[in-house]
């Protein structure tokens, strides 16, 4: 069997030896350029993808495919009605990064509650060096028990985050969606003046995108928090950084945008906004999820070798 990894850059540091034994011939590449793809995959039986374009062209190109993997959850990389037209499977990988993205939101709402950047800049700057007594408090510092935290989006991640706020003693409220009808669920113009954090853990849809604008944003406390761990473009960019600019919210952290890698015309990357804080799309990378990442693609493949292939998303 053929296989070829076309882009296994954020698995690099780990060993690609179970994935290796399953294949007769087995190509790995770092990254693959658009003009690449068709040319690498031509011979393949099973092809393995993070992030690069596999459209209907560049399917139906490739005369022995079979399997497509997917180390991700998301699929919008891939033409999957083309793929199930031309009788070639699916699929990805799900819940690897629970554990990974729950710690990364809580690393976030813990820096913002704590003023962790500004403390941490204001050592390197010498001003606890200057002070006037042993200690430093000119940042505000906020318990998070009994703060209020609202979740967009309750699947493992968000019962995940919601457990770690219960733990801390917050008060958890449920978001309702837009387009949806969820039991217990707040809608959004309800929840959004009631909580102190907003966490954001839904997917990326019509429904969805912007979901966090201008007009959210101003329903929200100028005491509260944005966490978003979710999608870039579920949170407007240029009104959540003119939101911080004047105060209508204390501040926010984000771990995704828009567009990835960032172009440096990002509202978000702007010198002048206060207390946020961005890191770049690293939520899901622990060691021990990029693990979990190739144990699944083996159960894929070897599942779907045995006729019951496991994870199919078309």
């Amino acid at each position: 069997m053929n296989g070829v990894f076309l882009d296994s850059e954020s698995l690099a540091d780990l060993d690609l030896s179970s994935l290796q034994a399953l294949f007769d011939t087995f190509e790995i590449y770092e990254q693959t350029a658009p003009q690449q793809t068709e040319e690498r995959i031509r011979k393949a039986e099973v092809v393995i993808i993070n992030k690069v374009k596999l459209s209907r062209d560049i399917i139906e190109s490739a005369p022995h495919l079979k399997l497509i993997c997917l180390v991700a959850t998301g699929t919008d990389n891939v033409d999957c009605q083309a793929a199930r037209e031309n009788s070639i499977t699916v699929c990805n990988c799900q819940a690897y990064g629970t554990d990974s993205v729950v710690q990364h939101v809580f690393a976030m709402i813990l820096a913002l509650h704590t003023n962790l950047i500004p403390y941490t800049q204001a050592v390197n700057q010498g001003k606890w060096q200057q002070a006037s007594q042993f200690c430093l408090l000119d940042y505000p510092i906020v318990e998070l028990k009994g703060r209020t935290l609202g979740i967009i989006g309750y699947g493992n991640l968000g019962k995940g985050v919601a457990r770690i706020g219960e733990a801390f003693g917050m008060y958890i409220l449920l978001g309702q969606r837009p387009g949806t009808s969820q039991d217990g669920r707040i809608p959004l113009v309800e929840l959004l003046p009631q909580v102190d954090v907003l966490t954001l853990h839904c997917p990326l849809t019509d429904q969805t995108r912007n979901l966090i604008d201008r007009d959210a944003l101003q329903l929200m406390k100028p005491t509260s928090f944005l966490i978003n761990a979710a999608r870039g473009g579920i949170v407007e960019e240029t009104a959540l950084a003119d939101a911080l600019r004047a105060g209508i919210i204390a501040g926010a952290a984000t771990d995704v945008l828009t567009k990835e890698p960032p172009e440096s015309t990002n509202p978000l990357l702007a010198a002048d906004i206060p207390n946020l804080i961005i890191t770049p799309h690293c939520a899901w990378g622990s060691y021990q999820a990029r693990e979990r990442i190739v144990s699944q693609t083996v159960d894929n493949i070897t599942t779907f070798l045995a006729g019951n292939p496991a994870r199919v998303v078309n």
